[in-house]
């Protein structure tokens, strides 16, 4: 106000704001007034009607304060929980496929095979499902300004993008042989990783069918069919797993090979319930979804590529780096590698907690800037911050304390699990800055930010951690622990640099869109 110096100020709640304002409040707001002293000449009284006082200075975060985690709460939670479910989900297709392969006769091969196949299809498909994320500022936004038909037209449209970058995302697969060949990957283990890697790219177009419905879904606040898509995927994965691994109900023993068959149907199961789930929402409630403009939008999808092409490049970065880890890892042979994998699965598995937490916080920033609300854009990110880590904190507790257990679940290979123990301690020490990075990447794509995350996923893993990982694991012949080791550095520093981001993004958005309403 630019009376700091001269003035104090006093600030009570004002309980009744119907005589100055005909606007109505926000949500869990209520009106303040200040008083300053030494008071104005004529004794001039100041009434601000804005969201529960935000920021009281410059050096007061609105991030962690306990009204604000009252009122954010529930409504945060409640959008979450669903996601969080669904999240797990598709890691425990990941989780299944490691631990029934584990139970074939070469265990070691088998989950190293799968590890590294699993690892490489991954980074094509985030790379597809990344460019789709644009829809999470796209549909949050329009939905939370009541444009239901713009949000059916960037589903529409990122439908089409969908079939367009199949075939592009496809074509690496088959370029796979002389690419792991080149890495000196264990023969044993190559011989399972490409035919594996070709059958999950065979459910690639359901995937991503499923990633726009489903990103379309959350950000229109219907979580639950998410969620249950999933949940139910798993039990067709397990399934086929069962018939196709060892041989089931006729059908030949795939080994390896029948898991990655298996999980590609699961994905095409997982989209199906979301698209027979919107239709039949549509003819329920007429949304009238079915009459929205067929026509390619290319602005829409120019725009789509925009924001989602930096999310991509992050999620490739983040996927890629643990790929190529993966086969730097497969070099040193299959105990290593199956250690590896069982660590990598479990640490994804923790984190699979916040990736649901940062997709609810997505939608509820973007709503809330939709709804030209940035100080409750800024609660809403906050207090999914403070949850994400939260969890992390108690999954850290676990990893350190549980790590033999965590192990035998998956293999009883008494070599497979010491190896796995002290990677569960490399993973445990990032698990609060994952927590971080991971729901304030959400958070910002919510605000439209997408290329903050993309720049410190580059520099950190691809810069800093991966060389310096590498070092250890060769150079100073620390083994898989040494990479390990790298990764947890680059995510510390991920985690710290984005918390700061987003404080920064929250400054911002309250100094552009917050203007209070000053009466006399």
């Amino acid at each position: 106000m630019g009376l700091s110096s001269q003035y104090a100020l006093e600030v009570t709640p004002h309980e009744d704001s119907s005589s100055f304002s005909s606007a109505p409040c926000p949500p869990n707001s209520r009106p303040h007034l200040i008083r300053l002293h030494p008071p104005f000449p004529r004794g001039l009284r100041l009434l601000l009607v804005s969201a529960p006082l935000k920021l009281v200075s410059h050096n007061l975060s609105p991030m962690f304060r306990l009204q604000t985690l009252r009122t954010e709460f529930r409504p945060t939670l409640r959008l979450a929980v669903p996601l969080v479910l669904a999240e797990l989900g598709w890691m425990s297709m990941a989780i299944v496929d490691t631990m029934m392969v584990g139970r074939l006769p070469d265990s070691a091969t088998a989950m190293g095979a799968v590890s590294l196949g699993s690892n490489i299809f991954i980074v094509l498909a985030l790379f597809g499902g990344g460019l789709l994320m644009g829809l999470d500022t796209l549909v949050s936004q329009a939905f939370g300004a009541g444009r239901r038909e713009d949000c059916h037209r960037s589903l529409l449209n990122s439908i089409y993008l969908s079939f367009a970058l199949t075939p592009f995302l496809t074509a690496p697969v088959w370029l796979l042989p002389s690419f792991l060949r080149g890495m000196s990957v264990d023969p044993g283990v190559l011989a399972l990783a490409i035919p594996y890697t070709k059958a999950l790219a065979a459910g690639l177009l359901p995937l991503l069918l499923y990633f726009a419905v489903r990103r379309c879904l959350q950000a229109m606040n219907m979580v639950r069919p998410v969620a249950f898509a999933l949940v139910s995927a798993n039990l067709i994965n397990a399934l086929g797993n069962w018939i196709l691994i060892y041989g089931k109900w006729g059908a030949p023993a795939m080994g390896a090979i029948g898991s990655g068959w298996s999980t590609a149907i699961a994905r095409l199961y997982m989209a199906s319930v979301l698209v027979g789930y919107l239709l039949w929402y549509d003819r329920k409630h007429r949304t009238e979804l079915l009459k929205t403009p067929v026509d390619i939008d290319l602005p829409r999808i120019r725009r789509l590529i925009t924001l989602g092409l930096p999310a991509a490049i992050q999620f490739t970065l983040e996927s890629g780096v643990f790929a190529l880890v993966t086969a730097l890892i497969a070099r040193l042979g299959a105990v290593p590698l199956a250690s590896h994998q069982i660590a990598l699965n479990t640490v994804a598995f923790t984190y699979m907690v916040p990736l649901g937490i940062a997709s609810a916080a997505a939608v509820r920033v973007g709503q809330a800037i939709g709804r030209k609300d940035p100080v409750g854009a800024g609660d809403a990110g906050g207090t999914a911050i403070f949850l994400g880590a939260s969890f992390m904190t108690c999954a850290s507790a676990g990893l350190l304390l549980f790590p033999r257990w965590i192990a035998r679940m998956y293999t009883p290979d008494e070599t497979v699990i010491h190896s796995t123990i002290s990677l569960l301690a490399a993973g445990a020490a990032f698990q609060l800055f994952d927590g971080l990075q991971t729901v304030a990447t959400g958070a910002l794509r919510g605000a439209g930010d997408t290329r903050t995350p993309m720049f410190c996923h580059f520099t950190a893993y691809w810069i800093i951690g991966l060389p310096l990982g590498a070092w250890l694991c060769f150079r100073r012949s620390w083994g898989a622990f040494g990479l390990w080791s790298g990764l947890s550095l680059a995510l510390i520093l991920i985690g710290i640099v984005l918390l700061f981001a987003w404080r920064r993004k929250v400054r911002t958005l309250i100094a552009a869109g917050e203007e209070p309403l000053v009466r006399t």
